[in-house]
């Protein structure tokens, strides 16, 4: 008895471990790392959640009509003349192609919106600087005769004949130079003349637009001022009344 009762009383009062044998140290570690994986599974699915349409084969979201450029008006050309896409996702856009009508401004937006045509831009340019864009940039338009181009590119049409110089207006100029800057500012793409071109620069292509007066010393310069350009003021309430 007394050496029994001395042994015991000689001991160090034992802590209880946890019914498994883990300290509490590990399950406080432990709780601590699945509350880390928590929050992280959290924050990675917010990141899908967002992020979602980046998936191949998922649809970036669209609303019919929406513009990627402010300063033009939507109408629709036929669903004949373009294939649906999902750009930069599918395919890289690298350039910009530089059409002529060969035909009036209601005549470019009519036939584009003819399923027999079989080809369109995204946009049209007219003589007066108005811009319809008819293609979203996230599609192919079939412009260029080549598909490979086709896929990489924002097509522009302008209104007139190759044949007449006098069709390619200031207005016309000045209106298409902000819309291939803002295309340009979109995706990334160089102001140079390896990336903007014209039709008859695709390879395999038997178009010769914009033609010999197409001023691209002109273009170009207009361009990069229009990229380089403070933004325009908003306009107050008070402005606009």
């Amino acid at each position: 008895m007394g050496n029994n009762g001395s042994t015991r009383a000689g001991r160090k009062p034992s802590r209880k471990k946890p019914a498994d044998g883990v300290s509490r140290r590990a399950l406080l570690i432990g709780g601590g790392a699945v509350a880390a994986a928590g929050a992280a599974a959290v924050l990675a699915r917010d990141e899908v959640k967002r992020l979602w349409w980046r998936v191949p084969g998922v649809e970036k979201p669209r609303k019919p009509g929406e513009l990627d450029y402010a300063g033009a008006t939507w109408v629709a050309a036929s669903e004949a003349n373009w294939r649906r896409a999902d750009r930069p996702d599918d395919f890289p856009v690298d350039r910009v192609i530089i059409h002529v009508t060969q035909g009036s401004f209601a005549s470019a937006v009519k036939v584009f919106q003819d399923p027999a045509h079989r080809a369109a831009t995204h946009y049209i340019v007219g003589q007066d600087g108005r811009v319809v864009q008819m293609i979203r940039e996230l599609d192919v338009a079939y412009q260029a005769g080549n598909r490979s181009y086709n896929e990489r590119a924002v097509g522009i049409e302008h209104e007139g004949f190759v044949d007449r110089p006098q069709d390619l207006t200031k207005e016309m100029y000045a209106s298409s130079a902000r819309l291939t800057a803002s295309i340009c500012a979109r995706h990334g793409i160089p102001i140079d003349r390896e990336h903007i071109i014209g039709h008859v620069e695709v390879p395999g292509t038997d178009h010769t637009d914009p033609g010999p007066h197409w001023d691209w010393d002109r273009y170009m310069e207009l361009v990069r001022r229009a990229a380089t350009a403070p933004p325009s003021p908003t306009p107050s309430p008070s402005a606009k009344a």
